[in-house]
């Protein structure tokens, strides 16, 4: 368990009652990872949300480019400090889409996925004020990787002349 008054601190939390707070920080905790930490693969089951208190972690997609080739590892998206990710863990099938590698020490607050969809499901109005908090997060995610796509797009363009 972590304290509320941690989960104030956090952008995603922005607009949620002590008492709402109260209800997460009981199905969180704190976990640290060591640089260079893979902390779930795609395709991984979604056990966890969590939000970076600490260090700087990679969004990541493999791609395969033939078949006696290993996957690229493709950066989508970098999470800093009071970002979230690993939405998947409310979101079904319940399975990561994106890899997650830490490039510093990284500091977490991990929420129980099964326990935070216990909460979602019995409390609907906090649900859906959870849920728009995760569709600002996917969002987010989606416009970061519409940037990148657009630079790669513009520099093969600039390249080819």
């Amino acid at each position: 368990m972590v304290s509320f008054d941690l989960l104030k601190q956090f952008a995603f939390f922005k607009g949620f009652s002590d008492e709402e707070l109260k209800k997460f920080a009981a199905v969180a905790t704190e976990d640290s990872y060591k640089a260079g930490v893979q902390v779930w693969k795609k395709g991984d089951p979604a056990k966890y949300l969590f939000l970076l208190e600490e260090g700087k972690v990679l969004m990541l997609l493999d791609t395969y480019v033939g078949p006696h080739r290993p996957p690229m590892q493709v950066t989508v998206d970098i999470v800093t400090k009071g970002e979230a990710m690993g939405w998947s863990a409310v979101v079904e099938p319940y399975l990561y889409t994106l890899g997650a590698r830490c490039i510093d020490e990284s500091k977490m607050i991990a929420f129980d996925a099964a326990k935070l969809r216990e909460i979602l499901n019995t409390d609907k109005a906090l649900g859906f004020k959870f849920m728009h908090a995760v569709a600002k997060v996917v969002a987010t995610r989606l416009t970061h990787t519409e940037i990148i796509l657009v630079g790669e797009r513009g520099l093969s363009t600039l390249t080819e002349m």
